[in-house]
This record gives structure tokens, C-alpha cells and sequence, in this order.
């Protein structure tokens, strides 16, 4: 019996077997390099700005915003989050190197390159600005490049590695999401919106202090002062307990000023919890006990969270 050869060398199957290992591959490397982008955003904490944003937006809308403001603040809010944390990944890649919580990001990793970082955080930026500027208004826009420029350059490049104060410093640029939303509804920043700005900023101290703590050998590897790396724990708890105190002030100062009961007795509760968990790490490390602060790491996001669902409940019902 005489079978017909393949012109081409290779049985057709193995030429079809080849092109669909090269096709699953370049899928891989586009699911990858899509994950590294995405990476370089920092999604964790632009999703925690959003979500103070939006329901700052209903306050001042006294409702629902509208909803073309609403998803331009959305997305450019979330595209400047994002250059601003790739920005910031882009300058602190050779700590990033030394750190065990952040060397698994694409640039140690070595999944992307440092310009290729460095282009697509200024393209998020521009593109960012840009939004603001076509479809909210001057004030707006300017708070959303500030707070790019701030985060990065002020905060990162020079404030960061110089001073234990680096937290407190950029607690401004994390609390900037709550300003710029009530801008781009409102054209101006009422007191109302200045108060829960003032959550927001305290509330950082406390989140990041923790977090500070259960990576304080990382911090002291990279060389950066963070407060529990350069000062005592006493120093440090007593800024944990201040911070706290000033948070929870903050959110039941801006009850009297237009929201109501179901705001206030949110506030009065979870601000309770809040102050709870902050003494207990600080009762823990003062009798030399394990200070499990991720414990209050993790609290204080589901604070901040359901805090801020009560603003949005309010808006609606108040």
C-alpha cells in the first residue's frame, strides 16, 4: 500500500499541534504582560479611593450624581490613582528589590521594563488630567494633578525616604479622592466635604502604621524611616491611639453638618470598634505580647468601608 508524504516534512497534524502551542503561548504572554499593567495600578488601593469617592459625590449631589460626572470621576479618578501608583513603582524599584512584601512586583520581577513603566504611568496621567479637564471642572482637574504630582514627587522622590513623617505627609494625596469628587460635582469643596477629607487623612495614620509594624525589618532593609523603624513602639502607639481618637472625632464631626441618624449611629458604632482594635494592639505591645497588627490593618479598611457605605446610605435616604 503506498501513502501519499506530506509536502512539507511534517505530517499536518504536527504543523497544527506547532501553531496551536504558539498561538496558547502568545496568549500566555499577553495575559501576562496585561497582568503586570495591571499590577503597576495598585488595583487594592484605587478601589479603596473609589470607594470614598462615590459616596462623597452623592452627598453633594444630595442624591445621585450625574451620572456623566459620575463616570468620569470613576474612571479618571481610577486612571489617576493608577499613574500615580506606577509612578510610584517606577521610582521605588530598587527598594522594591529589598523588600519581601513588594519584590514580587513587575519591576523587581523583571516582567516590564523601568521606561515601559515609566511611559505608561505618565500616559495614565495625561489621559487622566485630560478627562478631568473636558468634563468636570478647573478645580477638580487641578486637585486630580496635584495629587498625581504630590503622591509622586513630593511624597515618593522626597519626603518617603527622608522623614519618619512620610505617613502623615502622604495621607494628603490618599484623602484627596473625597475633594476631588465633591469638586466635580459641586464646582467647590463645602465644610462638609473638608471634614471627611480630615477622616480619610487621619484614618492613614492608623492603617499604615500597622502595616509598618508587621513589615518594620522590610522598611529597615530598604532604608526607609518609617515610624515604627526609627522611633519606640511607645512613640508609635501613642500616634496609633492619637490618630485613631482624631479619625473617629472626624467622622461624628461631620454628622451635624447634613447627614443624619443612620450616618450618626454608624459612626458612634464602627468608631467604637475602631478604638477597640487600636487598644488592644497597643495594650498587646505594651505588655511585650505578639502585636498582631494586621489585625487592626484589616479593621480599619472595613471601618473606612462601611463608614463611607452610611455616607452613600444617607445621601439617599436623609
Amino acid at each position: 500500500m503506498i501513502t501519499e508524504r506530506p509536502v512539507h516534512g511534517r505530517p499536518p497534524v504536527v504543523r497544527e499541534r506547532a501553531a496551536d502551542a504558539a498561538s496558547s503561548e502568545t496568549r500566555r504572554d499577553l495575559i501576562a504582560v496585561f497582568r503586570a499593567y495591571l499590577a503597576l495600578t495598585k488595583p487594592q488601593i484605587v478601589e479603596l479611593l473609589l470607594v470614598t469617592t462615590i459616596p462623597t459625590m452623592m452627598v453633594a449631589a444630595g442624591g445621585w450624581p450625574d451620572l456623566r460626572t459620575l463616570i468620569v470621576v470613576l474612571v479618571g479618578g481610577g486612571l489617576a490613582g493608577g499613574a500615580a501608583s506606577a509612578l510610584n513603582c517606577y521610582i521605588d524599584r530598587d527598594i522594591d528589590e529589598l523588600m519581601r512584601r513588594t519584590k514580587r512586583r513587575p519591576l523587581p520581577a523583571h516582567s516590564v521594563t523601568p521606561r515601559a513603566v515609566l511611559i505608561f504611568g505618565l500616559t495614565l496621567a495625561v489621559i487622566s488630567v485630560a478627562m478631568m479637564a473636558v468634563f468636570t471642572n478647573w478645580l477638580a482637574t487641578a486637585l486630580t494633578a496635584g495629587a498625581i504630582f504630590y503622591y509622586d514627587v513630593v511624597y515618593t522622590l522626597w519626603l518617603k525616604r527622608r522623614t519618619p513623617a512620610n505617613t502623615f505627609w502622604g495621607g494628603i494625596c490618599g484623602a484627596a479622592p473625597v475633594i476631588i469628587g465633591w469638586a466635580a460635582v459641586t464646582g467647590t469643596v463645602s465644610a462638609l466635604g473638608w471634614v471627611l477629607f480630615a477622616v480619610v487623612f487621619f484614618w492613614q495614620m492608623p492603617h499604615f502604621y500597622a502595616l509598618a509594624i508587621k513589615y518594620k525589618d522590610d522598611y529597615a532593609r530598604a532604608g526607609v524611616p518609617m515610624l515604627p523603624v526609627v522611633r519606640s513602639m511607645n512613640r508609635v502607639n501613642a500616634e496609633i491611639a492619637l490618630f485613631t481618637v482624631l479619625t473617629v472625632v472626624s467622622s461624628l464631626a461631620a454628622w451635624p453638618l447634613g447627614l443624619g441618624w443612620a450616618y450618626g449611629l454608624t459612626a458612634i458604632v464602627t468608631g467604637a470598634l475602631f478604638l477597640r482594635e487600636a487598644y488592644l494592639l497597643v495594650r498587646r505591645t505594651r505588655r511585650g505580647e505578639p502585636a498582631k497588627p494586621m489585625r487592626l490593618f484589616h479593621w480599619s479598611i472595613t471601618y473606612l468601608t462601611i463608614l463611607f457605605a452610611a455616607v452613600a446610605v444617607d445621601a439617599l435616604v436623609h
